[in-house]
């Protein structure tokens, strides 16, 4: 089984694996925004979150073998369709007291199976060194203890469903990070493909906040303000990707590219583990922001060119989207580097001073007050930078 080495670049077959997980993520979007509430804002963070740590399970088993060969494009294969199963049931995700428990338990079912071949793969290329394998047996005993409240939440149904998956999360992650603080941790094999695998879901998962826009809009695609909104996301889209990758990413791959063993580990499982949530999440919340202002223009009938005001859980899936994104920069870095400059704490605090003005502002001007927030942040940034650190 061939492992991975230091220079090892991401492959095609991961980046396939990568569009499954997108695919998750636009179900989500599509669980939380029909209607939006913040019931279903909140559920959708849970599932969320339940993708993430599985996604990030596999980058991690990548980052040990390469995952285009023998046993692990096997097994991965097996894992991307437990994924898209898991995907395709995302919108019934809840049982309601008039429906089935089906979808929930093919759900739960779907990620059973999505973390358990990723456990015993892991288990199969760290056949080498038994330190690995012995904390492998420790993080899976939380693993699998928490699948049983997500068996119960599934058959439960409504609110008592949403409390045991979140019991279920916190088992899951507080268990994992209790054993492998135990155990010293993972060890990165190799830190440019791991910055790279999760540059990569980032920028495919930055799409989203683009393909919302087209969800949104549906065949009324030539009002002009839909095609005002739609050139507002995209101008956004471009400034969060400039945010993150002109200097922020760079920045801390190359920490990670130049630590000591140690702390390497630490970057990669604290850094890119949980700071890197909070830029993903931010994404999917803005895109669901962006789909509710294209949404509510597309279907105006009151003649009103900006329309109308959003509801509460629309702006603040926009506007704290946003924030989610911007705290998550700051914290990536003080995580890596132990510095972050303030201009990116002062940011965080424009987007939520703002959201409750773009509340009684028309869709289409708080979709624009947003979007010129992260044009000066951007401007700014830029403006700051020193020459070297441009490079």
């Amino acid at each position: 089984m061939p492992t991975s080495v230091e220079n090892q670049r991401a492959t095609l077959f991961e980046i396939f694996f990568d569009l499954v997980f997108v695919f998750a993520l636009t179900r989500i979007i599509a669980f939380m925004g029909h209607p939006p509430s913040f019931i279903s804002m909140g559920r959708g963070a849970l599932l969320l979150l339940l993708l993430w740590f599985s996604w990030a399970s596999y980058t991690w088993l990548s980052n040990q073998a390469r995952a285009d060969v023998g046993l692990i494009r096997g097994g991965t294969l097996l894992a991307m369709a437990a994924l898209f199963v898991a995907a395709l049931v995302i919108p019934a995700a809840w049982r309601t007291p008039a429906g089935t428990m089906a979808a929930p338990l093919i759900l739960v079912g779907a990620y059973i199976a999505l973390r358990a071949v990723q456990i015993v793969l892991y288990y199969q290329v760290t056949a080498h060194d038994p330190r690995v394998r012995f904390g492998l047996r420790l993080i899976a005993i939380p693993i699998v203890l928490a699948w049983i409240p997500l068996v119960l939440g599934a058959v439960a149904g409504g609110e008592t469903q949403t409390l045991l998956w979140a019991v279920s999360l916190a088992v899951d992650i507080g268990g994992q990070r209790t054993m492998l603080a135990a155990t010293g941790g993972w060890r990165l094999r190799s830190p440019g493909h791991f910055s790279e695998r999760h540059n990569l879901a980032l920028i495919i998962a930055l799409g989203e906040s683009l393909i919302s826009v087209g969800t949104g809009a549906g065949t009324v695609v030539t009002r002009a303000p839909v095609l005002v909104a739609a050139l507002l996301a995209f101008v956004a889209t471009v400034c969060l990707w400039r945010t993150y990758f002109e200097y922020v990413g760079p920045a801390v791959a190359r920490t990670l590219d130049q630590a000591a063993a140690r702390q390497r580990d630490r970057i990669a499982a604290d850094g890119y583990g949980l700071a890197y949530l909070l830029l993903i999440v931010g994404i999917i919340y803005l895109a669901l922001g962006v789909e509710q202002v294209v949404s509510d223009l597309a279907e105006e009938r009151s003649g009103r060119f900006a329309g109308e005001p959003l509801g509460w859980p629309a702006t603040i899936a926009l506007y704290g989207g946003v924030a989610l994104y911007l705290a998550g920069r700051p914290l990536f870095l003080w995580i890596a580097v132990r510095s972050a400059p303030r201009a990116q704490l002062a940011a965080i605090g424009a987007a939520l001073v703002l959201l409750p003005v773009g509340r009684h502002l028309s869709a289409l001007a708080a979709l624009g007050l947003v979007t010129a927030l992260l044009l000066v942040v951007a401007g700014h940034e830029r403006s700051t930078r020193r020459p070297e650190s441009r490079r």
